[in-house]
């Protein structure tokens, strides 16, 4: 019998009286002082693959067996290794593009052409491929957007726009996920394209052109599950120019690529040829799980995730001077014992009808990799998994009215979330900066880009004492002195008044979940809802 979708402001209001009835007792203290343990100086700033990974992992699961907790990870383990392959590129590069009349124009790499080798081989020989200018290279069906229109680019390379359009479909000041590269790349991927160029707005000269060179000659680490292109990379004004010309085209008579009205267009008769390679080496890094499991629906999951990596020490940061080891107290060793502490609290609880995993993602810090490599090879599948609530810095104050999250307007997970709060009356807001794009930056987004109900609170600045007036500069000043720095460093004075606050929601919100049978869903305005109706049928 197919198990409902329900209302989830409903759903929360019926299961309240569950949530607030079930015991819990998070201590700030143990709180701090297990802060304290994992960002001492002798976990040298966490970074994977050091001792500095061996020893909070260590640590991580000691905690849980003496709860009495099970392994969480493949094959009955603790551990979920992932593998990271790093790039970095081999000179030599060559591209060349052939005009309608067959007369070949070599580019020279670095100045008419940016390229990176995007397959897991590290080698990219394309010959001859035609050229198609997709716009932002966006399809967004629930906001009636088709850049593609009904172009066919398999085997072809398409030319994306940056970003997004500034129309109302989309999210105004709050980015959706179709700016992002990886985005346009899945969608080129999806269609039979074999490779992605990013047309830089500036020419040759222009110091946009220019940073965007520079950047692409760095060694990277390939996202798990990333889009198997041929290649990606960068053209700039002048290169796009010529292509154009060549095809017989009037950019300025295009239609606008901003408003909706704009469709692919081909380049015809212009083709592009690109050999390029890659050195590669390899990082094994690992994710950590812990696991109770359900009652009645043990393969339905509730996941809890935090980032147990920082940004290391000397090693990584050679030449500096004085403090060279960064500690992460905040980031992210607040969240990492904050998932810990959640599961000392659930543990204590009857088990519930679902199963909850309490997962410890490495490599958030280089680009959510473990999280990513989660995704692409989960431990228990993701369309049945109910949702990700991720915790990645707790705040660090007394308590406060609001509980900002990132991605407001996504889910119905901050409409349950709104219930349990104004319980206790708190509001759930945004995060107040948008130019951050933080939904995009933290271990939730790998779900939530799969499909998965993902959500995140923030720090309050809406102080229960002093209010927004007191809370939002003492906020940006500790933000500013100690994110991604040496200083963010445990100490007695840290006030984890609001992370108990927090944490006791999450809790609640969780154990309702676990003990529900309906599925958190993605509103009718969310990109990520599209993902989440493809497996349908297995939510039944």
């Amino acid at each position: 019998m197919f198990r409902k979708m329900m209302g989830g402001v409903a759903v929360a209001a019926v299961l309240l009286a569950a949530g607030l009835a079930s015991a819990q007792d998070f201590s700030a203290a143990r709180i701090s002082d297990n802060i304290r343990t994992i960002s001492a100086d002798e976990y040298q700033g966490r970074y994977p693959g050091t001792d500095g990974e061996r020893m909070v992992l260590a640590w991580l699961q000691a905690q849980y067996e003496a709860m009495g907790m099970q392994p969480g990870g493949p094959d009955g383990q603790w551990l979920q290794p992932v593998e990271l392959k790093r790039f970095t590129p081999v000179a030599g590069a060559t591209a060349s593009w052939t005009g309608p009349d067959g007369t070949v124009h070599p580019l020279t790499p670095g100045t008419d052409i940016a390229l990176r080798a995007a397959t897991n081989d590290g080698r990219a020989s394309i010959r001859d491929a035609g050229l198609v200018f997709v716009g932002h290279g966006i399809y967004a069906p629930e906001r009636q957007w088709d850049d593609y229109g009904v172009a066919d680019v398999r085997g072809k390379i398409v030319i994306v726009m940056p970003g997004e359009p500034e129309d109302a479909r989309f999210n105004g000041a709050y980015q959706t996920a179709y700016a992002s590269a990886a985005a346009k790349a899945d969608e080129a991927f999806r269609r039979g394209a074999v490779g992605v160029l990013t047309l830089v707005p500036g020419p040759t000269a222009s110091p946009m052109w220019q940073g965007s060179v520079r950047g692409n000659g760095r060694t990277r680490t390939l996202t798990p599950g990333a889009a198997d292109l041929e290649f990606s990379g960068g053209i700039n004004h002048d290169t796009a120019a010529g292509w154009a010309a060549a095809a017989g085209l009037d950019i300025a008579q295009l239609p606008n690529v901003a408003d909706g009205t704009f469709k692919a267009v081909e380049l015809r008769g212009v083709t592009l040829s690109v050999e390029a390679s890659e050195t590669i080496d390899t990082l094994v890094t690992h994710n950590l799980l812990a696991r109770i499991p359900g009652t009645e629906f043990p393969n339905e999951t509730i996941i809890y995730s935090a980032h147990w990596d920082h940004v290391g020490g000397a090693a990584q940061h050679p030449g500096v001077a004085g403090d060279n080891i960064w500690n992460g107290a905040w980031d992210n060793a607040s969240g990492t014992i904050g998932v810990l502490e959640m599961a000392r609290q659930l543990s204590a609880a009857p088990r519930p009808k679902r199963s909850i995993v309490f997962a410890h993602m490495a490599a958030e810090e280089m680009g959510l990799l473990g999280a990513y490599g989660y995704a692409a090879d989960p431990v228990y599948p993701l369309e049945t998994t109910v949702a990700d609530i991720n915790i990645d810095m707790l705040p660090l104050s007394a308590p406060t009215r609001d509980l900002p999250i990132f991605g407001k307007g996504q889910n119905d997970l901050e409409d349950r979330l709104q219930v349990l709060a104004a319980a206790e009356g708190r509001v759930v807001t945004d995060d107040r900066e948008p130019e951050q794009n933080y939904y995009y930056r933290s271990d939730h987004f790998p779900f939530a880009r799969a499909g998965v109900p993902a959500i995140m609170p923030w720090h309050g600045v809406d102080l229960d004492e002093g209010g927004v007036a007191v809370g939002l500069p003492a906020y940006r000043a500790k933000f500013s002195a100690d994110y991604h720095k040496a200083s963010d460093e445990w100490s007695a004075e840290l006030d984890f008044s609001s992370a108990v606050e927090n944490l006791t929601l999450l809790y609640r919100l969780g154990l309702d979940l676990a003990n529900s049978a309906d599925w958190p869903a993605w509103k009718p305005t969310s990109e990520f809802a599209v993902v989440r109706a493809r497996s349908d049928a297995a939510r039944q």
